[in-house]
């Protein structure tokens, strides 16, 4: 016998699986408890008859053989009457959510993943099967994903869980259902429960954290423990809710999270519980009720992750200014920095902070000469090193200020911003998906990629360049594109080193340490080293850019690496390998961008990256095109937002950039998205030419990839195209800045006035007409065409290209004939003579000659 089983206090998620399971193994019969939440129980006094559930003491369990367990994955919490299986000759299946503990069942076959809801797992496997579903199915279905994912907004959410969601939907979901479910009302029983177990609240400060413990003794069970966990939660907005119920026999502890840095799990496991990190149970039969409490008060601790301090999320060095600095310089610098507040320092000490609201109220009254200490305030808030994360947030909160300076021993070491706490929440979520990085097989470190991609004497060399790098007690990074290639495992010889101080001294440690070439450029503080084997590595000063307007290029100055990243285009762009010989090979990767190369994604660094260089929106489709990636919702609707500044740039800024894109190995795709990311709208291009200039672009490639002329078109052809198609040569001809790119235009143009296309029968008549124009022209206007006599004239280019000249002028003289005009058309006459196979060898057009003259 088939039995499917979850968790006792059965919730919707565990419903739902149990329903879902049912699909895939129909012979199976679904077990319950007689123990489920509130809302559940609501469900089912409406919808029991139509799901078929048996109750598990209504099953001869001495005769199952095969266990289907769902939602949970240790048997002491699926049932009172496990002890009865005859676990010998038992098939056990299991289908989990939940964090892996010493309790789990030695199952047969596992289907354990993190993601939101275990329904999620059983959706994706009916999916797979191509099984059908009810709407009151999907309903169902979707009550489980809903609550376990609380709407979608718990930390454990995955994106899984939403296609499934958006599979449901498609198959009749009914959100009314959903919403009526899924919010809980409570009992008079429970709200007395409540109400007990607010006063008996106790609230505990930890590590800068707020963890609420209550507790309460019953006579009699009441049911929906869970429910009274969730809205004593609520009610506290505490970072941790632990509650203790005795009733009857039992001890419940049932904790709810709201921080990332609290995990339940390690207080929960001590009496075997379980869950997940921010939602989880224990069940201790005949416990001591104030042992149990005293212990989880006792070992509050070991729930609590390391706090996050002002020193690990603080920028240094600061940049300050000087009281006496003007407000106008101010402004200046603010602009120049990216900065919206500065300390104001004199000698060492604090004397107040500026920020861009008070400078915006000095230049509204004409005062962008005076001195910035007039309207610096001098209220400071300042902090310690150790201050936590949740301290900063509070304290920013409550004091409404962008900024605050860390001080120690009473020297400012640093400064922490709105934008550190944003930083460091993106660095949370990294963290949070450690357990994907296993899965992915993300690395911290590159050292054995490094020695397997790249060639054995760029690996030797870098190995020399940390030696030289410990002498000179410089921290130098390769960075670059080349960081992205070798966890791709694409190949790349572009080396580039940025080295945390002045790259220019360390390039000529280099030179003086193993020999070459050097070449310095003074004004980007770089410098070109090419050693004795000729291989040229750049060396960069960590350096920040600034643009005075946007699209405009950038200007230059020192920085940090942090910094140095961050200006960088997208985040598969943005990490670096440390190459100094203790941390040889590790990744500093501070946006994820590792995690973005295994999903496939492109994703900008900041709101304002295409703002400021409109260019970078065109490298974003060379990359989704070479790597076969996709940008990322936020990207591509910053892109859209920003598409129109690329008017602003100059024709060689977009002829530089095109001209990599459209080379790159599937020109048509950076072509189609173009037209996706309205870039050939900025240039009087209508959407309504989009498609065919597709399928313009489309023959073009085939009919290059057919005749084998030459191996795809250039890049101008390409660009060409959907100017066109509405016929405004004006606006493309200040992008054809070659004389092959003002050629093709004239060519293509001319093309369009001959009128006896119709004429050619065969290869010969071809040269007549197009004897004067190339290739490509003859192409591009081609691809444009639907002639009857193409294939005449594909063969003509075709034959063209190796037309043997069996006779010269000199052969004419030779002949007898007198120099003149009429040599080109003789000549051009044999040529028809030879594509028309008239003609194949040099006695054949002499015999050829004799006969015309």
């Amino acid at each position: 016998m088939q039995i499917i089983i979850s968790h006792i206090n059965t919730d919707f998620d565990a419903l739902a699986s149990m329903l879902a399971a049912k699909k895939l193994y129909p012979n199976a019969q679904v077990v319950i408890s007689d123990k489920q939440n509130i809302t559940v129980r609501q469900f089912l006094t409406i919808y029991r008859e139509k799901l078929g559930l048996i109750r598990d003491n209504q099953i001869d369990w001495a005769n199952v053989t095969e266990l289907i367990m769902v939602d949970e994955a240790s048997l002491s919490r699926v049932s009172d009457h496990t002890d009865e299986l005859n676990e010998e000759e038992l098939k056990i299946t299991v289908y989990d959510h939940h964090p892996a503990t010493k309790n789990d069942v030695k199952s047969d076959i596992s289907y354990i993943e993190p993601v939101g809801a275990a329904v999620t797992l059983l959706i994706e496997e009916i999916q797979r099967k191509d099984l059908d579903i009810s709407a009151f199915e999907a309903t169902l279905f979707g009550l489980g994903i809903y609550t376990d994912t609380g709407a979608f907004t718990y930390n454990s959410t995955t994106a899984r869980d939403l296609k499934a969601a958006s599979y449901l939907m498609d198959k009749g979901m009914n959100l009314e259902i959903i919403n009526r479910f899924s919010d809980e009302m409570l009992h008079p029983e429970q709200q007395e429960i409540l109400n007990h177990l607010f006063q008996n609240l106790k609230t505990y400060f930890i590590d800068g954290l707020q963890i609420v413990v209550s507790t309460y003794q019953a006579n009699q069970y009441t049911k929906g423990l869970a429910t009274l966990a969730e809205k004593l939660s609520e009610i506290t907005d505490a970072d941790a809710t632990l509650i203790i119920v005795e009733m009857k026999n039992r001890t419940y502890v049932i904790g709810r999270a709201h921080s990332t840095r609290v995990s339940l799990l390690p207080i929960l496991k001590r009496w075997d519980g379980g869950g997940h990190e921010q939602a989880g149970s224990a069940s201790v039969k005949n416990g001591d009720f104030n042992k149990i409490s005293k212990d989880v008060k006792e070992n509050l601790q070991i729930m609590l992750k390391p706090a996050i301090t002002a020193r690990d999320m603080m920028t240094r060095p600061v940049k300050t200014i000087s009281p006496d600095t003007s407000i106008k310089e101010a402004g200046h610098l603010m602009f120049r920095y990216g900065h919206s507040g500065f300390p104001v320092v004199k000698d060492g000490e604090i004397l107040g902070i500026v920020t861009r609201r008070d400078l915006e109220k000095a230049n509204h009254h004409g005062l962008g000469h005076a001195p910035v200490k007039a309207y610096m305030s001098t209220q400071v808030v300042s902090i310690d090193p150790e201050t936590t994360e949740e301290e900063i947030q509070q304290l920013i909160i409550e004091s409404n200020i962008g900024r605050i300076p860390v001080v120690e021993k009473g020297e400012l070491i640093g400064i922490v911003s709105r934008t550190n706490i944003i930083e460091m929440m993106h660095n949370k979520q990294k963290k949070e998906s450690i357990e994907k990085t296993k899965r992915l097989n993300l690395k911290d470190n590159l050292d054995e990629e490094m020695a397997a991609e790249l060639p054995e004497a760029i690996y030797k060399l870098l190995k020399d360049i940390s030696k030289s790098a410990k002498e000179a007690g410089k921290s130098v990074y390769l960075i670059g594109g080349i960081v992205r290639d070798i966890i791709l495992k694409e190949p790349n010889d572009d080396i580039d080193i940025v080295v945390e101080g002045n790259g220019i001294t360390f390039a000529k440690k280099l030179h003086t340490d193993y020999g070459g070439e050097i070449i310095i450029h003074e004004s980007f503080k770089t410098a070109t080293w090419t050693n004795t084997s000729g291989v040229e590595i750049d060396i960069t000063s960590s350096r920040l850019e600034y643009y005075n307007h946007p699209a405009a290029l950038p200007d230059v100055e020192s920085s940090t690496l942090k910094e140095d990243l961050y200006r960088r285009d997208y985040t598969i762009n943005a990490m670096a390998i440390y190459l100094n010989e203790d941390r040889f090979g590790k990744l500093i990767d501070p946006f994820n961008g590792q995690l973005d190369l295994k999903e496939k994604r492109i994703r900008v660094l900041h709101n304002l990256s295409f703002v400021e260089d409109p260019t970078r929106i065109l490298r974003g489709i060379r990359f989704e095109t070479r790597f076969n990636f996709s940008m990322d919702k936020q990207t591509e609707k910053l892109a859209l937002q920003s598409i129109t500044s690329m008017k602003e740039l100059s024709a060689h800024r977009i002829t530089g950039e095109m001209i990599r894109l459209l080379t790159e190995d599937n020109p048509i795709k950076s072509f189609n998205r173009l037209f996706e990311l309205k870039f050939f709208y900025q240039f009087g291009i209508n959407e309504t030419s989009k498609e065919a200039s597709f399928e313009h672009a489309t023959k073009l490639q085939s009919l290059y990839t057919k005749n084998k002329v030459n191996k795809q078109p250039a890049w101008f052809d390409y660009f060409f195209i959907p100017f066109y198609e509405e016929a405004k040569i004006k606006e493309v001809n200040r992008f054809a800045l070659t004389k092959r790119d003002i050629k093709l235009i004239k060519e293509v143009m001319s093309l369009e006035e001959i009128k006896n296309w119709h004429k050619i029968k065969e290869v010969g008549d071809c040269h007549l007409l197009l004897n004067e124009y190339s290739d490509a022209a003859i192409l591009f206007y081609l691809a444009k065409q639907s002639f009857e006599n193409e294939i005449i004239i594909l063969k003509y280019l075709k034959k063209r290209a190796d037309l043997p000249k069996y006779l010269t002028g000199k052969d004419l003289i030779k002949e007898g004939l007198k120099p003149g005009t009429h040599f080109s058309e003789i000549l051009s006459k044999l040529d028809i003579a030879v594509l028309n196979n008239e003609v194949k060898t040099k006695e054949e057009a002499i015999t050829w000659l004799k006969k015309l003259t």
